[in-house]
Order: C-alpha cells, then structure tokens, then sequence
C-alpha cells in the first residue's frame, strides 16, 4: 500500500484519522501502532514478525546496554549493530553478493553457489538506520531508551514514514512518542492535510507523467535513440525522481503534522544548488545528516591527520551511500560518482564556482546531477556509459516524440524546481510551507489542494502507472 493508490486515500487513511482523533489520549498510540502495522502487513504480510521480533531483540538489547558500563555495554551495541547490519545485509544484499561470486567462479569452473532468490521486504533500509539511531543515541547517552516496547515499535513502524522516510532519528522523536498533545492541534492538522495533499499533487500529476515517459526511453538500448530523445529521457527521469521522492517526503510530513508528529525536512530545493556539496545538503537531508553523524564522523570526520584520508572518509561515506540504495553496482557507481564531485569541490571547484556566478554553478551542478542519475537508472554500467555516450555525441536515431500533456507538465516541473533560485520564489514558498496562516490563505490553500486532492485520484483512477522509486528501498 502506498500513499498514492485509492485504496490509501478512499479507505485506510479516512478511518485511520477518524479513530485516531475520536481515540482518548491514552490510546493514541495504540491506534497509530496498530494502523501502522495493518498498513505494512498489508505490503508485506511474510516480513512484518520478522521485523517485529527485530524490534523486540533490540528494545531488550538496548535496554540491558543503558544499564551496562564498560566492556560489557560495547559487547551489547556490537551485537545490536550486527543484528541489524546482519538483517539488511542477508535481505539486501545476499543475491547481489552470491551471484558476484558466481560471476568469479565462473572465470574458473569452480562451480557455483546455489541460493534461493530473496524478496525485500519494503522500507528495509530505512527502518534499519532508524533502529541504528535508537540503539546509537542510547548508547551515546543522548536520550534514555523507552520504557514501554510499544512505543519502539511505534517509533520504527510509524506508517507515515515506514516505507520512505524521512529518516527520524529517535532523539528527534523520542519525547513525542510518549506526549505530542502540544502538536495536536487544529492548525496542524488542517496545514499538515496541505502539506499532505501538495505532496501527492507533486507525485501524481508530475512525477508519475515525466516517469512514464523516462521508461518508455530508458527501455531502448542507447546507441538506437537520439541525442535529443535521450536528453528528453534523462531529464524526465531527473523530474520524475525528485518530485516523487520529495512529494513522498511532503506526504509523510503532513501526515505526521496531521497526528501530532513534528518530522524533520528532507528536501530542500535541491536542484538550485551551486555545488555537489550544497546539493547534499539539499537533497535526502535526512540521509545526508544520519551519514555525518553515525559514519563519517565515526571514521574521524574533518578531524584527521591528513588530506588523504579526509577525502578517503568523503568518498568511502557516499560509496556507502550509494550500495544503501541499491544492490547493484550502478548505484555503487553513482554514490562513488558523488564521492569524487565533493572531493573536487574540496581541492579547487568551490573555488571556481563560487566565482563563476550563480547562474553558472547552478547549471554546472545540475548538469553533474544529471549524468548522475543517468548511472543510477540504469541497469547496467554499459548501459550507463552508453546513454551517456549518446547525450554528448549528437548522433541520430530513433526520436520519440512527447506529446503535449508531457511538455505542458515538463514546464511546470523545470518551473516549481528552480523558482526558488529567486526571492519571489522563495518568498511563495516559505508562505506555504512554513508561515503562520491567516483565514484568507486558509481559504485559497483549501480551494487550491481541494482541486489538487481531485486532479490527483481522477488521475490514480484512469491511469496504471503509479510506481514509486523509493518503495523498496
């Protein structure tokens, strides 16, 4: 189930919020817990006892280390961090490493290594860094662990960011999840159902338009196609991703406001950065912020010896990164890619951007971004190296040519993505998202994502494609 099928929208989110707000306060959580299980056995019905007796170990775990010192408290984060690690690995990871191996013995005819295909259970990689935070900021003595094993498993399972984040760090959450009366409040719900509906409007109406698109041409080999339709297909794909994650992350957002939940921001205009290092600090915030804090600070940070192994510690985080998204060696290639840009941006391209003037930079680093996620839609690297070949090459070949619905929303998309490059831009969207709001925006805000509400399930309801990038991420 996905916050973008009818069956989300018609059904399961109306009856949720009518028990919720109906529920004493006593029994809150015990509504949102259980909703929030329904809704990932719904997914997933074979992996949600996995992951509740996950839950189960670490909450023990976790609490046995708060009481600990010393050798035997490090002994219990070790065996938190490797059951988790341990989970994600066998799950994630297990098929890609096999048939890797495979590959190699097949050079020598060393026969083969015969494993069951696994299936990923939904939201994997996101639940697991939320469980690494709980036992890391216990650990670190940032917040005590909860008392009650409902409510971690509130804090992990919580439906609105369960499949896709944000990733919320449990120091973040933690006071919320016991009391959140000060959040429940009638602006927040009504700005969170905005908020809501603005996320599914990006998704719906744009993202799934420029998607459809982007696999119809990421479908043919590269050398077949023209440069023109390739540029086409690449900047769909680039639209496609970021309104559908972004929109995903506005959705969860809303609907955390909307029962006394305060998540973190994950997106942050990102394609009006001047640099690969701004677009981190833009793009996946919460991704970016968990890699700080719990990886590359952990390795030493900015606090090393030499140059050598800082850059070392950049690349080898988004080398990481990449392989968190994805078992596959494009995604690898891409969190790499990424590695390298911030380590130039360290030894002279700031330097250059900086002074090169906004329009500049911004073009430069949008233009990066978007060979960037040619590797990371792709599904091999001679693809990637292919279709990339293709942008740059101006040879002819197959056009495909999109119609007007798809330009009409390609203009929108480029427009709601760099508008905010200029004050007006941001102005609009700080009176959106983050103003306090007056009757007369109550009403225009309410007329404006009423119409989007209905745009979008008219669009759910006619058409088939409704994917979502980051669903088993």
């Amino acid at each position: 189930m996905v916050f973008s099928s009818n069956i989300f929208l018609l059904y399961f989110l109306p009856i949720f919020l009518v028990l919720y707000y109906i529920a004493d306060k006593k029994y809150k959580n015990f509504v949102a817990l259980t909703a929030s299980i329904f809704f990932y056995a719904w997914g997933a019905p074979s992996f949600i006892f996995v992951v509740l007796a996950s839950i189960a170990a670490d909450f023990y775990i976790v609490r046995e280390m708060h009481k600990s010192e010393g050798k035997r408290q490090k002994t219990l984060l070790t065996i938190s961090v490797i059951l988790n690690i341990g989970l994600l690995a066998y799950f994630k990871y297990a098929n890609f490493f096999v048939d890797n191996i495979n590959a190699l013995l097949n050079l020598t005819d060393a026969g083969q290594i015969n494993l069951a295909q696994i299936v990923l259970p939904i939201g994997i990689s996101f639940f697991t860094f939320q469980k690494f935070t709980y036992t890391i900021d216990v650990y670190r003595g940032k917040q005590k662990p909860l008392e009650k094993i409902w409510d971690l498993f509130l804090y992990i399972l919580l439906f609105p960011q369960l499949i896709a984040g944000p990733i919320v760090r449990y120091n973040e959450i933690a006071d919320q999840l016991i009391d959140r009366s000060k959040n429940e409040t009638a602006d927040n719900r009504i700005t969170g159902m905005y908020r809501f509906i603005i996320g599914l409007a990006k998704k719906v109406l744009i993202a799934n338009v420029m998607g459809a698109h982007a696999d119809m041409i990421f479908s043919i080999e590269p050398t077949s196609i023209s440069t023109a339709t390739a540029w086409t297909g690449i900047l769909a794909y680039t639209f496609q991703i970021y309104f559908d994650f972004s929109g995903y992350s506005d959705m969860a957002i809303g609907l955390g406001k909307m029962i006394g939940f305060k998540f973190p921001e994950n997106f942050n205009n990102p394609y009006i950065s001047g640099s690969i290092s701004e677009f981190w600090r833009r793009w996946h915030i919460t991704l970016g912020r968990w890699m700080k804090d719990y990886l590359y600070i952990p390795l030493g940070g900015n606090r090393v010896n030499s140059n050598i192994r800082l850059y070392f510690n950049l690349w080898f985080v988004f080398l990481i990164s990449g392989l968190w998204h994805g078992a596959s060696w494009t995604f690898i290639a891409w969190g790499a890619f990424h590695g390298i840009f911030l380590i130039l941006d360290r030894l002279f391209l700031l330097k250059i951007l900086n002074k090169s003037g906004k329009i500049i930079s911004i073009a430069f680093t949008f233009l990066i971004t978007v060979i960037g996620w040619v590797i990371f839609r792709s599904e091999s690297m001679g693809f990637a190296f292919d279709f990339i070949e293709k942008l740059f090459n101006f040879s002819p070949g197959q056009i495909i040519a999109p119609d007007s619905e798809f330009w009409t929303i390609f203009i929108l998309a480029t427009a709601f993505s760099f508008f905010t490059a200029i004050k007006p831009g941001l102005k609009i969207e700080q009176k959106v998202f983050y103003a306090d709001y007056t009757w007369t925006r109550y009403l225009i805000m309410g007329v404006l994502c009423m119409t989007l509400l209905i745009l979008s399930i008219a669009s759910i309801t006619s058409s088939g494609f409704n994917p979502f990038i980051y669903f088993r991420f």
